[in-house]
């Protein structure tokens, strides 16, 4: 089956880009002729609805304001084989979009991130601040989660049908990046990253971005996937610390007990005690939680594995290529 048989759809979530959506239509429609380019205006005050129409692209709205809310009105709205995510800022290489597309149908897999590949030999696209925290949130969604990432922040992705359908898109601004690599991590789906090339904005071109408060976002957003999905390693770590705690306050207590049969610090033997049954309880509450995880995972699975894999289905693939074609 050829990448020209599939019906392909890219999402271009935009919020005053105006500057730029011209340019990322335009390099799309050169790179991948035959997909259907839509841009969610996601409340502009500027012209981008207009300027992305003029150029070609399918203007959808969404008025809650927030990249996630797009995604999630985008996922839900769309029908297509491949689901091509791209920023509507040019500040990512839209003639990638082949690359990914490639490898997200060849494998076959279902998620594949474009990793972004500085192309700035001057002063770099990255601010400072951007790097670091990137790098650090990868350092720590690779450790917490036990999947390899590169870069969980890009927003340069493709998705096969049956992950787009699958993901249940919770978050509502930039933290989605995060959530995009979480359910392909913990639904364990056939994966790949690809090198793409990025830039810095145009100049009058605004980041939307805002390190620290989007920052702490992601970060809550990090914490709270943990516990939801590795509660018996939180809850047993937590456990852990509570019932170490109370050792070390409750061996001295024990220790006079024994050297003089009373208890002399009564306030502290029961800070002791309250710790180590709370340690108890943690584990409980861990693995109750994980029991009801597995029962959750694999109703996701379940659904998942429901929809048609890549290379399934082709003659109706085939055939609403054709008739639109």
């Amino acid at each position: 089956m050829t990448l020209e048989e599939f019906r392909v759809a890219v999402i271009v979530p935009c919020y005053n880009e105006e500057l730029t959506i011209g340019t990322v239509v335009a390099d799309l429609r050169a790179a991948v002729p035959r997909a259907e380019i839509y841009v969610y205006d996601n409340n502009s005050s500027d012209q981008t609805s207009r300027v992305a129409a003029e150029a070609g692209a399918i203007v959808r709205f969404e008025s809650r304001k927030g990249k996630g809310n797009v995604v999630r009105r985008a996922f839900a709205d769309i029908e297509a084989d491949v689901y091509l995510m791209i920023d509507g800022d040019d500040t990512y290489d839209a003639a990638a979009a082949p690359r990914l597309i490639e490898a997200l149908v060849s494998g076959p897999l279902d998620h594949v991130v474009g990793v972004r590949v500085d192309t700035n030999t001057d002063d770099g696209s990255y601010r400072p601040g951007h790097a670091m925290g990137n790098a650090a949130f990868n350092r720590v969604t690779t450790m917490m989660f036990g999947e390899q990432v590169s870069d969980m922040l890009s927003g340069y992705r493709a998705f096969s049908r049956r992950y787009v359908k699958s993901f249940p898109a919770n978050s509502q601004e930039f933290e989605i990046e995060t959530e995009l690599t979480i359910h392909a991590a913990n639904l364990r789906v056939p994966q790949t990253e690809v090198p793409v090339g990025f830039k810095d904005r145009p100049e009058g071109s605004e980041s939307k971005l805002r390190t620290f408060r989007d920052g702490f976002k992601i970060l809550g957003l990090l914490g709270h996937l943990l516990l939801h999905e590795r509660p018996l390693l939180v809850c047993g770590y937590a456990g852990l610390f509570s019932a170490l705690v109370g050792l070390l306050l409750g061996i001295p207590v024990v220790l006079d007990y024994v050297d003089t049969g009373l208890v002399e610090r009564f306030p502290t033997a029961i800070l002791a005690s309250s710790l180590m049954v709370l340690a108890v309880l943690l584990v409980g509450i861990g693995m109750l939680m994980n029991a009801v995880l597995r029962g959750t995972r694999e109703t996701r699975r379940l659904f998942y594995l429901q929809l048609p894999a890549m290379s399934a289905d082709r003659a109706s693939v085939r055939s609403s290529v054709h008739t639109r074609g």
